[in-house]
């Protein structure tokens, strides 16, 4: 039953950072105004959380999941799942600094507006995350299928 719990739940949030993603890139755009700003980082926020969450219920079901750790630990598609994972990460980190700047000039002076210049490598930056998630899904159905290449 522990297995079928951490699975669910580790599925929920996968989905839920894929959701939360879509919404931030739906909602950069040009000529932001503060409160579209905030709703911004708010978003950029939560997905960080369920990025960490994600992570946490993946090694609670690596150490008690039904399959056991030397599954996964010796499982290459694991180990790509992972690395997929981690750049994710790393390409969000720019996105997240932007956002966060941007919202300090907001508290500064409200009338404050990324350009378009500022906007787009952020967008683009998100585009690269959507598009490394399909890397993670491939991962993830071979893992569970094959055990090795």
């Amino acid at each position: 039953m522990l297995d079928l719990l951490l699975t669910i739940g580790h599925h929920i949030l996968v989905f839920a950072l894929v959701a939360m993603l879509a919404a931030e890139i739906a909602a950069i755009r040009p000529n932001m105004r503060a409160d579209q700003i905030d709703h911004l980082s708010r978003l950029d926020r939560g997905y960080g959380i369920v990025a960490g969450l994600v992570v946490i219920i993946g090694i609670a079901r690596v150490l008690w999941g039904a399959k056991g750790a030397d599954f996964f630990l010796a499982n290459p598609w694991f180990w790509g799942k992972m690395a997929a994972f981690l750049l994710i990460g790393i390409v969000s980190i720019s996105p997240t600094l932007s956002i966060r700047r941007w919202l300090t000039a907001t508290r500064a002076n409200p009338a404050f507006s990324p350009s378009e210049a500022e906007i787009a490598p952020v967008r683009r930056m998100m585009l690269y995350e959507a598009a490394l998630l399909p890397v993670i899904l491939i991962c993830a159905a071979a893992m569970v299928r094959y055990g090795a290449f």
